[in-house]
């Protein structure tokens, strides 16, 4: 989904808050927040470097007049924030561009696996909890933190205003979804009491082990360990617990397939084209020819079919709703199975893992 780390000299602030004096609490979060902005505006007023400084303005009176923020404290953040070339590089080549057979190697490695198993073993009972909660196998979870952030290792190192004001002003063909990014991220920032010029992420503005984007966190971040904070950038808890929460306000649905392997016909190109909703059910895939490679308990259940670029031709897949749920993450089919095929790579390494 992206990525995103909050750098803090307290660790365990749910999300870079500011504690006070020896007592140690926390500002209230608003308070945090406009510590922030007073901060921005004692550094004085400088051009947006690299900005479109017109569009920089459309956005400050939007948040001014939308959202009750200060106008002047606005444009001192945003003459803070940097234009990233890197960050357009990097969204007109992302990974996902790369055929099957060069995309899966990426994430289906040995080592990528033994750290799934390890990550499972030392967040066990959250993943149990998640599971139980939300329905979701805790090896999906811990495969798609696996696949965002190689289980927080890699969360990101451009700074979220810089990467998100990038694109909001200066990608056009996705202006008005990152506009509509950094206005949550503003929003996230005063809610969750987060200096804005602080959080570090990937190079499209996500944050965190699960890289959600701000409004993915907005909408679907849960406090999962009930400490008073959603974090996801240093409590695995949380960020288990919003991943498991995010599947199943998508559709996720506890102990149904996610895919079947397909034998492929004459007909399995064409009916492959459409992959965007599981829609026909999986009778009439086999009524065309197209029949699932393992026997079926239920054939009556919508599916979709999904042609791969392996190195010998395509293979081909059916993705039920559990897979549309996963691609509801990240829209590229070769995302979802990466996940899940690494979610079945770290059950059954965990199966013989000497230390369970």
């Amino acid at each position: 989904m992206f990525n995103t780390r909050v750098h803090t000299a307290h660790p365990q602030d749910a999300a870079g808050s500011i504690r006070s004096g020896a007592a140690g609490r926390r500002l209230p979060r608003t308070l945090t927040f406009l510590v922030a902005i007073l901060a921005c505006l004692a550094a004085g007023t400088a051009a947006a470097q690299g900005l479109d400084d017109v569009l920089v303005e459309k956005f400050v009176q939007r948040m001014a007049t939308k959202h009750d923020y200060d106008a002047a404290a606005l444009r001192v953040l945003f003459a803070q924030a940097n234009r990233q070339d890197a960050v357009l590089k990097a969204i007109s080549k992302p990974a996902e561009y790369k055929p099957w057979s060069e995309y899966r190697p990426i994430f289906l490695t040995p080592e990528r696996i033994q750290a799934g198993v390890a990550f499972w073993r030392g967040q066990s009972a959250a993943l149990e909890r998640a599971t139980q909660t939300y329905g979701v196998p805790a090896e999906i979870i811990v495969a798609i933190i696996g696949v965002e952030t190689f289980y927080g290792r890699n969360t990101g190192s451009y700074r979220v205003l810089d990467a998100l004001s990038t694109l909001a002003f200066n990608y056009p063909p996705r202006a008005t979804f990152f506009t509509d990014e950094l206005e949550n991220f503003l929003l996230l920032a005063r809610d969750e009491g987060v200096d804005p010029r602080t959080p570090t992420g990937s190079y499209a503005g996500a944050m965190g082990f699960p890289q959600f984007m701000p409004s993915s966190f907005r909408r679907f971040a849960v406090d999962f360990d009930a400490d008073g904070h959603r974090n996801i950038w240093t409590d695995r808890e949380d960020a288990i617990g919003s991943v498991a929460n995010y599947l199943k306000e998508h559709g996720w649905e506890a102990n149904r397939p996610v895919v079947l392997p397909a034998v492929a016909s004459p007909a399995a190109e064409k009916l492959a084209a459409d992959v965007e909703v599981p829609k026909r059910l999986l009778t009439e895939y086999v009524s065309s020819g197209v029949k699932p490679a393992a026997v079926v308990s239920d054939a009556s259940v919508p599916a979709m079919l999904l042609a791969l670029d392996a190195e010998d031709g395509n293979e081909y897949w059916f993705g039920f709703r559990n897979f549309y749920a996963i691609t509801r993450y990240n829209h590229s089919p070769k995302y979802a199975m990466a996940v899940t095929q690494l979610a079945q790579a770290i059950k059954l390494a965990r199966g013989s893992d000497p230390q369970l």
